[in-house]
């Protein structure tokens, strides 16, 4: 063993690679899913190594990596190589590409382009923001091969409409309405949910009604995983860290004992606590 390889990274690294029936069945046993932001090929290694299950190429690239306001500037072309690059450095983990704003909005014909790129480039699952009305392009997608996970609650690529990063579904309505919206994503074939900045219950809620693993970001403990982006995680953060956020390298002397600490405070529940939840 390398002296720079952990005995919990080794074990890890000769554990199965993670597939999307194996997220399913994690779910249903009861075992959290960790899943973490990853951009370039170094850092997802470290990752994979600690033992996260699930590395997204996360559209934040936009932000972390280009120093953007926004999502919505990240090009295909981008969230390819930065897939590519991710894919390459992975042994365990589970490879999901976030798709950029424009890619799948506009039918179902135009996300498969998009998504079977992705695929081509490494990935196993793809990621699309939004609700009941992508039913029809999941059901097109998994139909032919892709599985696709969903994003409900606070969505990135939905900012201007939003008016800013607010917490989602805070009324009756605005929560029966974020169920559904996770119901007919998961009717439609969807394998996996992301909840972003909901209430606690709500998160609970969800999970239970979606029959899916439902990984949340600031949507309290009761999901079936947390996720987080990756620099976050290391208290790499610009400006004020979100609510949900907690810094992993506090009391940890190495990035990979960090994103080992990730991973066991997943999956033992103690992370998220109550201060990072709404």
């Amino acid at each position: 063993m390398s002296a720079h390889t952990s005995p919990a990274a080794s074990s890890a690294a000769k554990e199965a690679a993670v597939t999307v029936p194996a997220l399913a069945r994690m779910a249903k046993d009861g075992h959290k899913i960790a899943m973490l932001t990853a951009y370039d090929a170094t850092l997802a290694a470290a990752a994979d190594r600690a033992g996260v299950d699930v590395l997204l190429v996360g559209d934040s690239l936009g932000m972390v990596v280009q120093g953007r306001a926004s999502t919505l500037s990240v090009s295909l072309d981008e969230l390819l190589y930065h897939t590519r690059c991710v894919a390459a450095a992975r042994t365990r983990a589970l490879v999901v590409a976030d798709m950029p704003f424009g890619t799948y909005q506009a039918g179902p014909e135009a996300a498969y382009a998009a998504c079977a790129a992705a695929l081509k480039a490494g990935a196993g699952m793809v990621k699309l923001e939004g609700g009941a009305w992508l039913a029809p392009t999941v059901a097109f997608l998994t139909g032919r091969g892709i599985p696709v996970c969903g994003h409900v609650g606070l969505l990135p690529q939905s900012v201007n409409m939003l008016g800013g990063y607010r917490v989602q579904g805070k009324t009756p309505d605005a929560a029966e309405a974020l169920i559904a919206d996770g119901r007919a994503l998961a009717a439609a074939g969807a394998t996996m949910l992301v909840a972003e900045c909901v209430p606690r219950d709500l998160g609970a809620a969800l999970t239970s009604a979606a029959g899916i693993p439902v990984i949340g970001i600031g949507a309290g403990p009761a999901c079936s995983g947390q996720v987080l982006v990756i620099y976050d995680a290391l208290g790499v953060t610009t400006g004020r860290p979100a609510r949900f956020v907690r810094n992993f390298m506090l009391g940890h002397d190495s990035i990979e004992a960090a994103l080992a600490a990730f991973v066991a405070a997943v999956k033992d529940g103690s992370f998220p606590a109550a201060e990072h939840c709404f």
